[in-house]
């Protein structure tokens, strides 16, 4: 299941959402901390709108690991945070379940309170670590994933 790992993360460096979306289930449980949990059509939309909309960015994987039921990855980005012009490097740990040849659950790590800092500045440092900041960056992506998904 190597491969299908493989796969997804040179789709996403070539910032082709249909090949990422071809490895997932149908029925895919997606969760990170900035979108939450999203299952099947919203979770390969999210894809679809982060491929989009990034314009400046840059994929790198390594450290795949997985057997026939579970499988790891890492992976970081470099990008333009387009609410406010300030550049990424988010580093993530990816782990992953498979049904049927596909990935049926994704889940996504990362330190949210370093990824805020970059993102938002001294505001994102100061609140990017509580629970309050998370719920409240959830719903805005929420919004946005039925926005773009309605457009």
């Amino acid at each position: 299941m190597q491969t299908i790992i493989q796969t997804f993360y040179e789709a996403f460096k070539n910032g082709d959402s249909k090949g990422m979306n071809a490895c997932y289930h149908d029925d895919i449980e997606f969760c990170d901390p900035a979108f939450g949990p999203l299952k099947g059509a919203d979770a390969k939309a999210m894809w679809t709108m982060l491929c989009k909309n990034g314009k400046d960015v840059k994929v790198e994987y390594s450290k795949i690991n997985a057997d026939e039921s579970k499988g790891t990855a890492h992976w970081e980005a470099w990008y333009t945070f387009s609410q406010t012009g300030r550049k990424v490097h988010n580093i993530v740990e990816a782990t992953f379940e498979f049904k049927d040849g596909k990935i049926i659950k994704h889940n996504d790590d990362f330190h949210l309170r370093n990824w805020a800092k970059q993102a938002l500045g001294f505001k994102g440092f100061l609140l990017g670590g509580t629970s309050f900041f998370q719920k409240k960056l959830q719903e805005q992506t929420g919004r946005t994933l039925a926005k773009f998904q309605q457009s």
